[in-house]
């Protein structure tokens, strides 16, 4: 990562931290403030874009929880039914694990055209 993405991240988590909007004039100000040098505006921007609306202490706190849940839910599919119902338990659980898969990028808030 380049020092001026680097320095637009911190910024972005400073102001986030404090629950202040994410714009790309207070990023470029932290940035200034900070002195660290030669950080284009098109990061900025970028940066501001791509949070606009965002939570941002949302995706910190839930980035490692999306890939768990279909985890869990597969692994607990077979140990509820699969003894009992003898091989029809696996595909079910394949079918939620392809269901859940899809699920978890809109529920990351990643979007083609976000």
């Amino acid at each position: 990562m380049s020092t001026s993405e680097l320095a637009v991240s911190y910024a972005a988590l400073i102001l986030a931290d404090d629950g202040v909007e994410i714009t790309a004039d207070k990023l470029m100000s932290l940035i200034t403030a900070a002195k660290v040098p030669e950080v284009e505006p098109i990061w900025t921007t970028l940066f501001a874009k791509a949070l606009e609306g965002k939570d941002v202490k949302e995706m910190l706190l839930n980035t490692g929880s999306g890939a768990a849940a279909p985890a869990a839910a597969a692994a607990a599919a077979p140990a509820a039914g699969g003894a009992a119902a003898g091989g029809d338990a696996a595909p079910a659980a394949e079918e939620k694990k392809e269901e859940a898969k899809e699920e978890s990028d809109e529920d990351m808030g990643f979007g083609l055209f976000d």
